[in-house]
C-alpha cells in the first residue's frame, strides 16, 4: 500500500526520499497518509516479511522501519528486511507503545543522518577522485620532464614529448595544483599531494 505516489525509485540510491514501514497493525494505514503528509515523501507499508522483501526489491528507500513485535516473533525474517534494506537507514520501534508523533521524529532523525552521511560521502569520493587526478598527472609531468632531459631524441618524440607535457600543465592549471620548482631541470613541476 502506498500513501503517496511513487516515483521512479532506484533499488540502490532512492530518486527522492521514501520510508517503507514494515507492520501487520491495521491502523497503520492512516499514521503513513499522515506521515507521507508530514514529511512530503512517499511512505509504503508491507505487512509481512514477504511484501517487505518485494517492495526492496523493486525500490530503494531512505529509511526503513520495521514494528519491534514483528521483528522479535520473526528474527530471520527481520534479518532478510534489513540485508535487503540497501542503503536504507534501519529503524525498529514498537507500534503498539510508540505514537505517531514519535515515528515521525525517529524518521525525521534518520532522514537527516542519511543526508549528513551522503553529503561526506560525497565529500569523501570528490577527494580521494582530486587526489588520483592530481597524483597521476605530476607524474605525468614528471615523466615527460625526464624524458625530454634526454639526449639525441628525435625531433618527431621530442614533439610529442613536448605536446604531452603541454597538455599535463593544462590539466594541472585547471585543477589548481600547487606547483614545486624543479631543481634537476629548473622547470616548474605540480607538487606532489
Amino acid at each position: 500500500m502506498s500513501a503517496q505516489a511513487n516515483g521512479n525509485g532506484n533499488p540502490a540510491w532512492p530518486a527522492q526520499p521514501a520510508v517503507l514501514i514494515v507492520t501487520a497493525i491495521e491502523e497503520i494505514e492512516t499514521t503513513a497518509a499522515a506521515l507521507a503528509g508530514q514529511l512530503k515523501l512517499t511512505v509504503e507499508i508491507a505487512a509481512s516479511r514477504a511484501a517487505a522483501v518485494r517492495l526492496l526489491a523493486r525500490r530503494g528507500y531512505s529509511v526503513v522501519v520495521v514494528d519491534q513485535n514483528l521483528a522479535e516473533t520473526d528474527a530471520e525474517g527481520a534479518d532478510l528486511i534489513w540485508k535487503n534494506a540497501g542503503v536504507a537507514i534501519p529503524l525498529q520501534l514498537n507500534f503498539a507503545l510508540a505514537g505517531s508523533a514519535r515515528l515521525e521524529r525517529e524518521i525525521r532523525a534518520a532522514l537527516a543522518r542519511r543526508e549528513r552521511e551522503q553529503v561526506l560521502a560525497v565529500a569523501a569520493a570528490r577527494s580521494a577522485v582530486d587526489a588520483e587526478l592530481k597524483n597521476a598527472i605530476t607524474g605525468i609531468l614528471l615523466e615527460s620532464r625526464l624524458a625530454l632531459a634526454e639526449e639525441n631524441l628525435p625531433p618527431r618524440v621530442e614533439n610529442r614529448l613536448k605536446t604531452l607535457a603541454l597538455m599535463a600543465d593544462r590539466l594541472r592549471e585547471r585543477l589548481v595544483l600547487p606547483v614545486a620548482h624543479d631543481t634537476t631541470s629548473g622547470s616548474l613541476l605540480a607538487a606532489p599531494k
